[in-house]
């Protein structure tokens, strides 16, 4: 009888197409998992930006003012705004919280470094700590350039 086992191929026939049924409905499955995951809000996380007021300002003291914005350009309120030496540099950090329209107002002094013509302000952006906001990119600058 072992012989008889042996020599039948019979089993084999059936098993391709029984792999490819298998990965097909694996497939399926995964795309709805995918889907679904996808489809929850509270997963999902937006990216913030700044918008400089002015976007080119020149050495010396100035008012700056900030505003965060989501993707689709509307203002976020209650992020926290950092402003830091790029190239160009600022005496210390300045920080200051969105109000309801998203802008903040930051007091910067950038001075430039001897032959040099222009600069940058960096900012970065403390997301609410209640929000699906994240600040993970790199963010609009402040031109500062020599007169």
């Amino acid at each position: 009888m072992s012989e008889s086992l042996w020599r039948d191929e019979r089993a084999i026939e059936g098993l391709p197409i029984r792999l490819v049924i298998a990965l097909v409905v694996g497939v399926a499955c995964l795309s709805v998992m995918m889907s679904t995951i996808s489809g929850i809000e509270t997963l999902q996380v937006t990216e913030v930006d700044v918008q400089p007021h002015p976007e080119v300002t020149t050495p010396g003291e100035r008012e700056v003012t900030v505003t965060v914005v989501d993707p689709e350009g509307a203002p976020v309120s209650g992020a926290t705004v950092v402003a830091k030496s790029g190239t160009a540099t600022l005496d210390s950090v300045a920080t200051a919280e969105t109000g309801a329209a998203g802008n903040a107002t930051l007091s910067l002094s950038p001075s430039l470094g001897a032959n040099q013509q222009e600069g940058t302000v960096v900012f970065d952006v403390k997301p609410p700590a209640s929000s699906s906001y994240q600040d993970s990119r790199s963010n609009t600058d402040l031109l500062v350039v020599g007169s």
